[in-house]
């Protein structure tokens, strides 16, 4: 083992777990210590104030000046007594991350250079103005028109980081168009509102709100730092661009569920010590399938809070493992071979009234509501499964579909024999049959049963990108670097446009003299007929279920800049635009930023790919290769030929192969190079993510093929990069 890598083990070895801060004995003590939740609001707001806030976050009315400046004054003194001086607008850029500028509260007190006071106006809390031509716009803002708005997102609470006060924001160009994650997805959540409310109608007219729901499952690795360090290639892109596979690695299926390592426990508890100070509601934790792969997951909770609080996370994370010699890695594939990294998100919708949309009822009136629900789902499932796999899709999470375990990049539902067998008892039925109730008012196909068989008896499909799983739908294809808003966006708006075609349907047969009943019953066995391509319980890793997908009519395109064109289809514009999401103009520059970012992550990777195939394994290598020479060189001196010529085949034999990996692996970072230059002299962002995607990623495999033989070869004490068998095992 080379000095270096024994230097980075030892240390990896000294970790001890750091003792974590006592908290409370009882969790709600210290629960969302940080946050300006609705409880703490109403210590430091009059009642009127209060209404106000609830009027603006539930009916979308406007707040004025007044009821923000009674809001920025009591927000400012509840985070003082928390030991904040600064405030920031917390917004979330079209780079999957957060983004902030802290202003401090003082202002002087009189004249300049005098005395200064803490002031916190409702025109400071309502809007800032960062730079927007530096953030991923796609054109929309030149760097010579950089003004850009944070405004203030009341549905969700402040919180204090630090010597900070954290103000959820949109973020928006000057001339109005959204720039982040934020804005289309609070309009996504409105939409789907409307849609859906209009649906329940025919069954409770008691409904007034419908609310989008989501419990997202977050997926890491955890990396010794000492170990981290000395990996240019995880530092710089987040995943391992070589290393062969360890002996052992998650073949003997003893991680997953397993006993938690101290070290990690430690990291946990402290995790979760600070997710609850910030009102994160965390539930789950426990060892995923892969060695040093961990999962943490919340109670679900209303989709806008929900994003905000797997962003928060993610950024705790970082910060808590730090405290504990870690490194997370939050990347979709950091190591070849073994199991990547998702998050899943599980999706409801549920009314004011307490009923869950995706819950199988307990009347015939509740049973057709979730059949309802469920068959417009999945209609919105198929007529857009290119764009929903356009929105999980990128540089990074293209690693992981279709690989150990991941979902496939081909989307289709999973229902289970159960809720098929309902479907299809449904599509074949008659109108009367579909009608008729007996004396005790169930219907004659059996759905009043539903509650007594689903929900313990649904399988679960873990190659299924989409599966219903009792009261909900889990998209499984999400990454777990992600931003969970990217796939919440278009379900939400896939929804709700949807449930407007459905209601337009029903209402249209209703006119023409058809029973509610009658009518809903019509449309829905229509749509069934329609998904049936969309529905798949079967194994999707496999190469037959491909060709099926293609005859059904899925997408199945498997280049990433190609996936991302699924936005702008004539069908997605008029679909967002009519939903009242995003105009074309916005959706045409995401999709710039998603080429652009797609170019950039594969170019990094590329150019620390020829940096560690040139500076360090070609270097070792052939360092290794002299010695053999050298060696033989001392046998043909000291031995008789007929002897030397036996005593030295192996080395000969390693001389040779070490050769041929080694121009191997020079070639092809030569030619990888080249074609990175042609690449990089396209002008059109999506014409150059084509060419890195067709042109300079194959040869990644290539390379990486020939220095991993190499580290098979070449001495362990002269490698190194840390090997798999000692990044993928806590100590």
């Amino acid at each position: 083992m080379s000095t270096l890598r024994f230097k980075a083990v030892e240390e990896a070895f000294k970790k001890k777990a750091l003792p974590v801060e006592a908290p409370s004995k009882f969790i709600s003590d210290f629960y969302g210590k940080y946050v300006f939740t609705t409880s703490t609001m109403s210590k430091y707001l009059s009642k009127d104030v209060m209404d106000a806030i609830q009027k603006a976050v539930e009916q979308g009315e406007t707040l004025d000046r007044s009821v923000a400046d009674a809001v920025a004054a009591g927000m400012k003194n509840w985070a003082m007594k928390l030991g904040a001086t600064h405030y920031t607008h917390w917004f979330q850029p079209l780079t999957d991350g957060t983004a902030q500028k802290h202003d401090s509260f003082i202002e002087y007190a009189g004249a300049p250079g005098e005395a200064v006071i803490e002031e916190f106006s409702g025109k400071l809390l309502a809007q800032q103005e960062p730079d927007a031509s530096s953030f991923p716009n796609g054109g929309i803002r030149s760097t010579f028109e950089a003004r850009g708005y944070t405004a203030w997102d009341p549905s969700s609470p402040a919180f204090v980081i630090d010597d900070t006060l954290c103000i959820p924001t949109i973020f928006i160009s000057y001339t109005g168009e959204s720039l982040d994650f934020k804005a289309p997805l609070l309009k996504s959540i409105n939409a789907v509102n409307k849609a859906a409310t209009a649906v329940c109608q025919y069954f409770d007219k008691k409904v007034k709100r419908v609310y989008s729901y989501l419990g997202w499952e977050q997926e890491y690795f955890l990396v010794d730092e000492s170990l981290y360090a000395t990996r240019p290639d995880l530092a710089l892109t987040g995943r391992t661009l070589l290393g062969h596979e360890s002996a052992k690695n998650q073949q003997l299926e003893d991680h997953y569920f397993g006993s938690i390592p101290s070290r990690v426990s430690a990291f946990m508890k402290d995790l979760e010590f600070e997710g609850y100070k910030y009102g994160i509601p965390l539930k789950t934790r426990h060892n995923e399938v892969a060695p040093n792969q961990f999962e943490l997951a919340p109670i679900y909770g209303e989709t806008n809070l929900a994003v905000d609080q797997n962003l928060l996370i993610m950024s705790l994370m970082k910060r808590v493992a730090r405290r504990h010699g870690f490194r997370v890695l939050l990347h979709e594939k950091p190591f070849a071979g073994i199991n990547g990294s998702g998050k899943h998100n599980n999706w409801s919708l549920g009314t004011d009234t307490g009923v869950g949309l995706f819950t199988p009822g307990k009347t015939p009136e509740e049973n057709l509501q979730f059949i309802t629900f469920l068959v417009n789902a999945l209609m919105a499932v198929y007529k857009n499964n290119a764009l929903l796999k356009a929105s999980i899709i990128s540089a990074t999470n293209a690693h992981r579909l279709g690989a150990n375990e991941a979902p496939p990049a081909i989307i289709s539902a999973f229902l289970g024999t159960q809720i098929n067998a309902v479907l299809d008892k449904l599509e074949n039925s008659t109108k009367e049959e579909a009608i008729l109730m007996d004396s005790k008012k169930r219907l004659s196909l059996g759905i009043a049963h539903i509650p007594e068989v689903l929900i313990d008896n649904t399988d679960r499909n873990r190659t299924s990108p989409f599966a219903f799983t009792g009261n909900r739908f889990e998209f499984r294809a999400v990454g777990s670097s992600a931003n969970c808003s990217t796939a919440m966006i278009v379900l939400n708006t896939a929804m709700a446009a949807q449930l407007n075609d459905f209601k337009t349907k029903v209402d249209e047969k209703i006119s023409q003299g058809e029973s509610k009943q009658q009518a809903i019953f019509e449309v829905l066995k229509s749509y069934i007929k329609e998904s049936k391509p969309i529905r798949f319980d079967g194994n999707g890793y496999s190469d037959e279920w491909k060709i099926e997908a293609l005859r059904r009519g899925l997408d199945c395109e498997s280049s990433v800049p190609k996936m991302i064109k699924a936005y702008t289809t004539p069908e997605s514009i008029r679909m967002f635009e009519s939903m009242g999401v995003m105009t074309e103009k916005e959706l045409y520059a995401r999709n710039e930023v998603k080429w652009e970012m797609y170019t950039k992550k594969v170019q990094i990777e590329a150019r620390v790919l020829g940096d560690l195939a040139v500076n360090h394994v070609i270097p070792i290598a052939t360092r290794y290769q002299s010695l053999l020479l050298d060696n033989l060189y001392k046998i043909k001196s000291v031995y008789p030929e007929d002897l030397a010529n036996e005593l030295s085949r192996m080395d000969k034999s390693l001389v040779e192969e070490i050769a041929r990996h080694v121009w191997a692996i020079k070639t092809n970072v030569d030619e990888m190079i080249e074609a990175r230059k042609v690449a990089n002299r396209i002008e059109k962002e999506y014409e150059k993510a084509v060419a890195y995607h067709d042109q300079v990623l194959p040869y990644f495999d290539v390379i990486r093929y020939h220095a991993d033989k190499l580290e098979l070869i070449v001495d362990d004490e002269m490698w190194t990069l840390p090997k798999y068998r000692e990044l993928l095992f806590v100590r």
